[in-house]
């Protein structure tokens, strides 16, 4: 059945102002990607000046992926009802004050308050900003080019952080994790004032606050639900904020399917290869949040590195990305995106089952490296075809909703993730202190454990890619002068 809605107010742009759009729509990625790994090389240095617990650790991480991934379909569609670009320029405003709220921070609470606030004003800034992209690219070989940039833009962002975040905290401090933030969003601000057209969804709308509510809720409970399985999956309080979380998603499919404008057109995740898509992006944003934090862990407290070190020992497997995605890009109209999304996973399962080998007494050379090569080549297979896939025969009045709604699929698989790669961080080293390790071997084995479970997760994203995610390139890619109809 085919979806039909109102044509959305298209943005009038000169062709050379476009591509400066994409360069500062790109940059907004970045900031927002980033800023879910930079502050985990600091984490040691933070978590030594604040006294945060381990479990406190844990949340300022979660805390910014959580926020922002329930809140972003409400994001999403105040953008297409407020405007684009306003939503755009208010993101960045609030991303900017509670990035200097963090680094100002005095303690472990206010820290973690930060995070949240940051993920709040991600959530309303970075469906904007990719709806803004599609709308500015409808269609044809640039869309695919602007799609191209702006992904591989993402998929090197947490890796980016890393980097950013040690050379800051090794020359400056952790607080300028998030004090950074500041010059990324002054340019941000300039750009998006000169450079960026305002577009919104036409017609009177109205705002789901019943949905809004019930899947914010629903996925907030349901994460909560697995951070809680650390200390046990069948201890009351997780099994209840679990189940509490389904029952609500499910309530909020019900309303979706009821009222007039809803939250999330439910012809946006119906639609088979955009429900393959945002089902491997919330395993990538596991692998990218959860594994990443770990790997970061192992190179400062088992290998010893500092934060600088630490940061630049992750910068192989973004230099890959970068050099392996316009190759991909090029090949993509070739071969369609369905190789890529087969294939891509099982790569990056593969340098992960390699990193789940580490030992304590191993070297980065010949341990860590050639995995991140491997990681890298198999995530910019990934990453060149993602976002256009999700976003594929999407009608514009629905460019916000549905831009949301990859960018949730991404922060809330990142959670989930985190939550479930700790649980099983912890079994692992618990039974290993049990059985006599010493700490840094009991350390290494939950490490291991987590990479393994990371590599499952991506052989299983590459099986959900050959069963849902067919058809022709030219209908995957769509080549033609207007954006293909939405068929739900």
């Amino acid at each position: 059945m085919s979806g039909s809605t109102p044509a959305a107010s298209a943005p009038t742009t000169t062709q050379s102002s476009r591509w400066w759009a994409l360069v500062v729509l790109a940059l907004t990625q970045l900031v927002v990607v980033l800023d879910g790994t930079i502050v985990n090389i600091a984490l040691p240095q933070a978590q030594e000046q604040l006294g945060l617990t381990d479990g406190q650790r844990q949340w300022v991480v979660t805390a910014y992926a959580l926020a922002f991934g329930a809140l972003l379909l409400l994001g999403g569609r105040i953008a297409d009802y407020w405007g684009r670009k306003r939503s755009y320029l208010v993101g960045m405003l609030g991303f900017g004050a509670a990035s200097a709220f963090g680094g100002l921070a005095q303690s472990g609470v206010e820290l973690i308050i930060a995070r949240g606030l940051q993920g709040a004003f991600a959530a309303l800034l970075a469906p904007a900003a990719l709806a803004l992209l599609t709308v500015t690219f409808p269609s044809g070989r640039e869309r695919n080019t602007a799609f191209a940039v702006f992904g591989t833009v993402a998929g090197a962002g947490a890796a980016v952080g890393l980097v950013l975040g040690g050379v800051l905290t090794e020359f400056a401090d952790w607080r300028w994790c998030l004090l950074v933030n500041l010059f990324f969003v002054a340019i941000g601000i300039v750009g998006g004032l000169i450079l960026v057209a305002e577009s919104k969804a036409d017609g009177r709308n109205r705002y789901d606050l019943v949905g809004a509510v019930t899947v914010t809720l629903g996925l907030g409970s349901l994460v909560y639900g697995f951070s809680l399985a650390e200390g046990g999956w069948a201890r009351l309080d997780t099994i209840g904020f679990l189940a509490l979380g389904v029952a609500l998603l499910v309530v909020f499919v019900l309303v979706e399917r009821r009222v007039a404008q809803p939250l999330l057109p439910l012809r946006i995740v119906t639609n088979r290869v955009r429900a393959g898509a945002f089902l491997v992006q919330a395993v990538i944003g596991s692998v990218m949040i959860g594994a990443m934090l770990y790997l970061s862990f192992h190179l400062q407290i088992v290998l010893g590195l500092d934060p600088l070190p630490a940061g630049l020992a992750s910068l192989p497997m973004t230099v890959v990305i970068m050099i392996v995605a316009p190759i991909a890009t090029k090949l993509l109209p070739r071969v369609g995106p369905r190789p890529f999304m087969i294939v891509g996973p099982l790569i990056a399962a593969a340098g992960l089952v390699y990193l789940s080998r580490i030992t304590a007494d191993g070297e980065y050379v010949v341990q860590v490296l050639p995995a991140l090569i491997v990681l890298g080549v198999g995530l910019a297979f990934v990453f060149v075809p993602l976002q256009n896939l999700a976003l594929t025969g999407v009608a514009p009045h629905d460019a916000g909703a549905a831009s949301a709604t990859a960018n949730s699929a991404m922060q809330i698989g990142g959670s989930i993730g985190l939550s479930v790669f700790t649980a099983i961080y912890a079994a692992a080293v618990s039974g290993q202190t049990s059985s006599g390790a010493g700490q840094l071997e009991s350390f290494t084995a939950g490490y291991s454990a987590a990479f393994l479970a990371a590599a499952i997760g991506l052989v299983v994203a590459s099986i959900i890619s050959a069963v849902l995610i067919r058809g022709k390139a030219s209908d995957l890619l769509p080549q033609g002068d207007t954006p293909a109809v939405v068929h739900a």
